[in-house]
């Protein structure tokens, strides 16, 4: 090959290859500056927004690995104040199909209102004037605060962010990690608005838990640009839908975190229903310890770690040397399996339903990486039992009933404890005792009414009632809250 040719030849080759090589990476803080320039985010301390639109009570599916069950917003309102790392949410939330969970009416009954704020490591909820710590609730409303258009790229600023072209050339991206907290890449368009954001936080029961949130249909306020659409998904499925009518901008949040929240403590308060059988409440959510001749068995670990690490502490207080080799699951809602991690961590075997075993294998399989829980700490993988219709056990002293309430509209895999010997039910959900003296509702609750349904079909000779939300009743209450004698 002569010199020309070759020359040629390599020539050709490095154009060839600069044609195909990748783009350089765009510069991080170039990218900022020009997202905060088009979204008027630079000066903004806080911002104010509010519409309404659907969505769904995230962690309450009706069958195991189904979408959240659906909901309708009349209101939806979030306070975003960058400044004081806070932020306040008001919803007005009622129920669009009448199956699942959550802290909602009955299909047909009406709407929950809730306000829900954090600052800091502290979240809190307002049960009318009085401020109640939600210690669960501080990772997910800290993403929210700083996932929102404007938190999102102070907080890629704060924590230097890096910049990729976006894979469709409309835009750049930025990805950054709050520690402790969530990870996330921000797809920002041509002109700089923040057009999505993809992140991960941690989840109690799913560990590190996908979240995606698009902004759409932006509108200018005063400088600063809104979208007026705001969807969002959580775990795979749908969570938010809301059409934005108002913004405000620099408005004053006056959040602080009451000395309540700051002093609070997770506390168990125990009461001994009968020989080796004890009641553990003191917050919202309540287990039952139950002694064996040479273990315990735990009935429910609900919420979050701070909860269920209280709930063992107790156990060992009350029985000291024996460890808790079962514990028992009511239902896979979020609220009352958020400690089942924990109890990995404690060495037990988790029985739960046979519809909920695959779930619960499928999402403890996930780790939670970005704040690693006790579970991932202790090195150990679930070990989970599936109740289908009934399961018992007994050391040859006690016998333990467990069974599953059918027919409910609450949730399927529904199960209940019954000691025969004490004549005691354990149950989460089908019934909360209202006040004592409570008369009988003008409209009977249906889980109720299932629930008497199915003692009567298994022919249980119940008389007290352990709930694991309220106080230990007489089985005369239900029968009172049916409108039966």
């Amino acid at each position: 090959m002569n010199l020309h040719k070759r020359n040629w030849l390599l020539a050709a080759a490095a154009t060839l290859l600069g044609a195909c090589a990748s783009p350089p990476a765009p510069d991080a803080a170039a990218v900022i500056r020009q997202a905060e320039t088009a979204m008027g985010a630079a000066a903004l301390k806080s911002i104010s927004f509010s519409g309404k639109g659907t969505g769904a009570v995230f962690g309450q599916a009706y069958t195991p690995g189904q979408a959240w069950p659906k909901a309708n917003f009349s209101l939806f309102s979030r306070l975003a104040d960058y400044d004081n790392d806070a932020m306040r949410q008001d919803t007005a939330l009622s129920r669009a199909e009448p199956q699942g969970g959550g802290a909602t009416p009955l299909m047909g009954q009406g709407e929950a209102r809730a306000t829900a704020l954090v600052q800091g490591g502290f979240a809190w909820n307002m049960a009318g004037p009085a401020p109640v710590a939600a210690p669960l609730g501080v990772d997910q409303r800290m993403h929210d605060l700083w996932t929102s258009p404007h938190g999102v790229i102070k907080a890629a600023a704060r924590n230097r962010a890096t910049a990729s072209a976006r894979p469709d050339g409309a835009g750049a991206r930025l990805s950054f990690t709050e520690p402790g907290r969530f990870t996330a890449t921000v797809m920002l368009n041509a002109a700089g608005l923040v057009e999505r954001v993809e992140s991960r936080l941690p989840n109690p029961v799913m560990g590190d838990t996908d979240v995606v949130t698009t902004y759409s249909d932006y509108r200018d306020h005063g400088g600063v640009k809104f979208p007026a659409r705001i969807q969002q998904s959580q775990g795979g499925a749908e969570v938010l839908d809301i059409q934005i009518d108002e913004v405000k901008t620099n408005v004053a949040s006056g959040i602080e975190t009451p000395a309540l929240v700051k002093a609070f403590a997770e506390r168990v308060v125990s009461e001994k229903v009968a020989d080796g059988v004890w009641h553990l409440a003191g917050g919202s959510h309540n287990s039952v310890l139950i002694e064996m001749k040479d273990h315990l068995i735990l009935v429910e670990t609900p919420l979050y770690d701070g909860r269920t690490a209280a709930v063992f502490a107790e156990a060992r207080r009350l029985v000291p040397g024996k460890p808790v080799r079962q514990v028992i699951n009511s239902h896979h809602h979020f609220d009352h399996s958020g400690g089942l991690r924990t109890a990995v961590a404690e060495g037990a075997t988790l029985v739960t339903s046979a519809a909920a075993k695959p779930w619960f294998e499928k999402a403890f399989a996930t780790p939670n990486r970005i704040s690693p829980d006790r579970m991932a700490q202790s090195g150990r993988s679930a070990a989970v039992i599936g109740v289908g219709g009934r399961m018992n056990l007994s050391d040859g002293q006690r016998n333990i009933e467990v069974h599953e309430i059918t027919g409910s509209v609450h949730v399927q895999g529904f199960l209940m404890v019954y000691l025969p010997a004490e004549k005691l039910l354990i149950q989460a959900d089908a019934y909360t005792p209202g006040p004592p003296n409570s008369p009988t509702p003008a409209r009977v609750n249906d889980n109720n009414l299932n629930l008497v349904t199915n003692l009567d079909r298994l022919q249980l000779q119940v008389e007290r009632i352990l709930p694991m939300h309220g106080r230990v009743v007489p089985l005369s209450e239900l029968h009172t809250a049916v409108g039966r004698r």
